[in-house]
């Protein structure tokens, strides 16, 4: 391969990315402002100094001529003017943004031919909140909104699958088996795997299907939301509202009622009122300041009298002064967001950032219930998330006592996904103090610190959003459709979604053709069920419009992107036929050789004869299907 490639941006997503261009055999032009060409990551990249919104930088890049442009900066005003600017100089090249605004996104490759916008947080975050509700995903997709997740599962020694075949794991699951590999020995992938495999004892599968098909092979029960008890909560509520509050209103509060409670006993044994006048006058004194019944008062009560009036007055400007303050700064609201918290089953997702908010969006869409913690409690997406119907917990997730609050210990699991790394694992830490066998998905963003913790610490969910999402902005230069690739012995699959367009390689084939022609795996189809739910309808024909989402091995995905026609090495030859069935093979043989309705007839008498020849092979095996549907006896011969 030697396909051109300008890529703008050397942070850590544009490192991942450049990795990911080598690895597929890209030729990389690297554009940055502060990376030095003599570093060693870019042996064989050639790198141009500058801004990347500069034409002359771009030129000197060679923009012109390239089969792809990538931008990938920290920053969408940059990353949209290099994009527009790429375009300007080169209208043909594949053109690939980094952006965070998801708005932006959808309408940008909208308006700007051959773009298409990617957000690494939207990319990563789907993948850590299936990994926190099952505890082990590759790779995360949505097939008309309704989220797919693929995972990896190794069977234990109690696991009941032991014995059963892969067609009944697949068939009793309602999942699709993407790979299959034996302890000893490499892996088999898609139409590699045998259906009439016997599941052993230590036998690892990745397996696609959604997530609540998939968390019971992981091992993983429907954990309910556990809330507690209404007395319970009650209280929990009133304890935490009354230990929220500040202890100046406190100390105003206690002095209030202690003067009222004097006042009425004095008024009660000193003024011989009644408990009830003593209560009226009481509040009438403090309250407004006037005195009834005063002419028949005693002069050292009409002293207190005074005193009151001057003590109330001023007590209760104080008190009220305080209470308003407290209220303004919104304790009571934090107080009631605690009897929203369940007692467990939940799932906590400590920071608000791009990640994390886009990790509450996923929880949510699952049905799992999610407190957030977020260290202000004026934070952008505070407002949003509780609207969604999460409980937000303000306050540092490094807290021990933040974490209890949030009750990370008797949670699902906890995603720590602040913009801080070090932070995040210590919240993990912090966790694991309070259960250890809870689990935690950490975000952090040097991959080579990630593998760290996970051997050195032993946390064994540590993702790096830039290692994640790379491959992705990397297959985007192949077609706007690719979901994510996925690792399985050192074998790439990706997950793309193809649209037919007319004319092309995918019109008014069969999926049988497709899956044998170009090696790939459906699993969903746009407007039906996903395959792993209904089966793989093999007959069904795609129409102009129609968008299949697959699962493919890289290099035929690149086969079919570049509309590469399959070998047409086959044929079909017809051995036997029962005498019902010649009025169906006529109009084949005519279709297929083009000759009179005589002559296919003549054809048909002698046996064995060859129907056709000069097909793929993916054709050749969907006509023998049709053929043996027909009774009719046929064998697909291979003729280079």
């Amino acid at each position: 391969m030697n396909r051109g490639v300008v890529l703008c941006g050397l942070g850590r997503v544009g490192w991942r990315v450049l990795e990911s261009l080598r690895a597929m055999g890209f030729t990389v032009t690297a554009i940055d402002l502060h990376a030095r060409p003599d570093d060693p990551r870019l042996a064989g990249v050639t790198l141009v100094v500058g801004d990347c919104r500069r034409p002359e930088v771009l030129e000197k890049a060679g923009v012109q001529t390239a089969d792809g442009f990538l931008v990938v900066t920290g920053d969408d005003r940059v990353n949209v003017a290099a994009a527009l600017l790429a375009r300007r100089l080169n209208p043909t090249a594949r053109v690939v943004v980094r952006m965070f605004n998801q708005t932006l996104i959808a309408r940008l490759g909208g308006a700007v031919r051959n773009t298409v916008g990617l957000s690494v947080s939207a990319l990563t975050a789907p993948l850590m909140a299936l990994t926190a509700v099952s505890g082990e995903s590759l790779a995360a997709f949505a097939i008309d909104s309704e989220p797919q997740q693929i995972a990896r599962a190794e069977l234990a020694a109690e696991s009941p699958l032991l014995g059963r075949t892969i067609r009944e794991l697949a068939e009793g699951h309602k999942l699709i088996v993407l790979a299959h590999q034996r302890a000893d020995s490499p892996a088999r992938v898609l139409h590699e795997i045998d259906p009439a495999d016997v599941l052993a004892h230590g036998d690892r599968v990745v397996v696609c299907g959604a997530p609540t098909a998939v968390a019971p092979l992981l091992g993983q029960k429907n954990e309910g939301i556990f809330r507690g008890g209404l007395i319970r909560r009650l209280w929990r509520v009133t304890k935490r509202m009354f230990g929220a509050i500040d202890a100046p209103v406190k100390i105003a509060s206690a002095t209030l009622f202690v003067t009222l409670l004097v006042s009425i006993l004095v008024f009660r044994f000193a003024g011989g009122d009644g408990w009830a006048d003593s209560f009226f006058q009481t509040v009438n004194v403090a309250a407004t300041g006037s005195e009834l019944h005063g002419e028949n008062r005693t002069a050292g009560v009409k002293v207190f009298i005074a005193g009151l009036k001057l003590v109330g007055a001023a007590l209760i400007a104080a008190f009220t002064a305080i209470l308003t303050n407290y209220l303004l700064k919104a304790r009571l609201r934090g107080a009631l967001e605690e009897g929203r918290i369940p007692e467990g089953g939940h799932v906590v997702v400590c920071g608000l950032g791009n990640v994390g908010y886009r990790c509450v969006q996923e929880l949510i869409r699952l049905g799992v219930k999610v407190v957030a913690v977020e260290r202000t409690a004026d934070a952008p997406f505070v407002p949003t998330v509780r609207r969604m119907g999460a409980a937000v917990v303000a306050g540092d997730a490094t807290v021990p006592e933040t974490l209890a609050q949030a009750r990370a210990g008797t949670a699902r699991a906890v995603i720590a996904a602040t913009s801080s790394e070090l932070a995040n694992l210590e919240i993990a830490l912090l966790v694991r103090e309070q259960n250890a066998e809870q689990r935690v998905v950490v975000r952090v963003a040097d991959a080579d610190f990630a593998q760290a913790a996970r051997e050195a610490v032993g946390i064994r969910h540590v993702l790096s959003p830039p290692a994640l999402a790379a491959p992705a902005f990397a297959t985007a230069l192949l077609g706007d459709r690719v979901h994510s690739l996925v690792y399985v012995s050192a074998r790439t699959l990706a997950v793309v979604e193809l649209v037919a367009d007319a004319g092309d390689h995918l019109t008014d084939r069969t999926l049988h053709e497709l899956m044998i022609d170009y090696r790939l795996l459906p699993v969903g189809l746009a407007g039906a069920e996903p395959f792993a739910t209904t089966g793989i309808p093999k007959g069904t024909r795609l129409q102009v419009g129609a968008k299949l989402t697959a699962v493919m091995e890289l290099a035929d995905l690149e086969r079919m992107l570049r509309q590469e026609r399959p070998p047409a090495e086959w044929g079909v030859v017809v051995d036997d036929f029962p005498l019902t069935a010649a009025a169906e093979l006529v109009p084949l043989v005519r279709t297929a050789r083009g000759c009179s309705q005589e002559e296919a007839a003549e054809l048909l008498k002698a046996k064995p004869f060859t129907l056709v020849e000069g097909i793929s092979r993916g054709q050749a095996e969907e006509l023998a299907g049709r053929l043996s549907r027909e009774r009719v006896t046929a064998r697909v011969v291979h003729r280079p």
